[in-house]
């Protein structure tokens, strides 16, 4: 029963790898641009096509109700536009790595050096927008190394796929799961940087308000910064109109609310400005958000 449960898998999984690598190679031949350019595109033209605009578009409706039917479908569009062209820069992160001046406008670089010299562990906080694989490149570019929690795709040829086009990001990837713990931990004991996309869906998190509805959400920044007492500085990328090209800005330490003593409360009164930070940041330019999770219940 094992094996004919197994073998359809690994097909599909081999199959799905090959399709992906082919479709890398192709974009890798295209100037980075035109492949960005090429691949927005494709996410404007077939994205609202899709049966998963369905849930983008019910998102937009519940948590940014100011917007009328036109509206949530211009940003539902952009959505698109955005995940796609990210998709097909992963060929060209290298380039993107080499061309760094010319195609990012990096402001607050300051903040992330600063956890490298200030003696504490620190946290790039970020979330799902613009291009948000360029954090872990720009916290390269400033000197730093970062380890980073990732959730690794189901099928391991993709994973390691992916790996491979992550090599110019300079930082130390470790799946979620029990290899995480010691990761962060590993981190934090050493004064490192550990990096967290805060914006997903976790189960195993807390319930804590995000964009009008409560969201299961991930307490490691409020762990880390009660336990260990890290600095946190968020990272936004924001991608420019055309082309492979990003404004990147690090901001100043997180002004994080008073220690009380209840570690649980403390946590939590973390998370909550955590999701109070990403929230404006949603609001600020909602199409270069990932409104593809599914990030609240049903």
């Amino acid at each position: 029963m094992a094996e004919h449960g197994t073998q359809p898998s690994s097909l599909r999984y081999a199959l799905e790898a090959a399709g992906i690598r082919a479709l890398f190679r192709l974009l890798g031949l295209l100037p980075a641009d035109v492949a960005s350019d090429f691949g927005g595109w494709v996410g404007r033209t077939l994205g609202p096509r899709l049966g998963g605009n369905a849930k983008v578009l019910r998102n937009l409706e519940q948590a940014m109700p100011q917007l009328d039917a036109a509206a949530r479908r211009r940003v539902a569009r952009d959505c698109w536009d955005n995940l796609v062209r990210t998709l097909a820069e992963y060929p060209h992160l290298k380039t993107i790595s080499r061309e760094w001046e010319q195609r990012v406008e990096l402001i607050g670089a300051e903040h992330v050096r600063g956890l490298v010299t200030d003696g504490k562990p620190g946290v790039i906080l970020t979330g799902h927008f613009g291009n948000w694989e360029l954090v872990a490149m720009t916290v390269f570019k400033c000197g730093a190394t970062m380890t980073a929690i990732y959730r690794a795709p189901n099928n391991p040829s993709v994973d390691k796929l992916l790996a491979e086009a992550r090599g110019e990001l300079g930082t130390t990837l470790v799946p979620k799961g029990r290899a995480s713990a010691k990761g962060i931990l590993a981190a934090m004991r050493a004064g490192g940087i550990l990096g967290i996309l805060a914006d997903q869906k976790l189960n195993e998190g807390i319930a804590v308000p995000f964009l009008g509805r409560d969201a299961m959400t991930g307490t490691i920044a409020g762990d880390v910064v009660v336990r260990h007492g890290a600095v946190v500085v968020p990272v936004r990328v924001t991608r420019k109109p055309k082309g492979a090209r990003f404004r990147i800005e690090a901001f100043p330490p997180m002004e994080l609310p008073a220690p009380t003593g209840d570690r649980p409360a403390d946590i939590r009164a973390i998370t909550v400005a955590v999701n109070q930070l990403l929230e404006r940041w949603v609001l600020d330019n909602p199409g270069q958000w990932l409104w593809t999770h599914r990030r609240w219940p049903k």
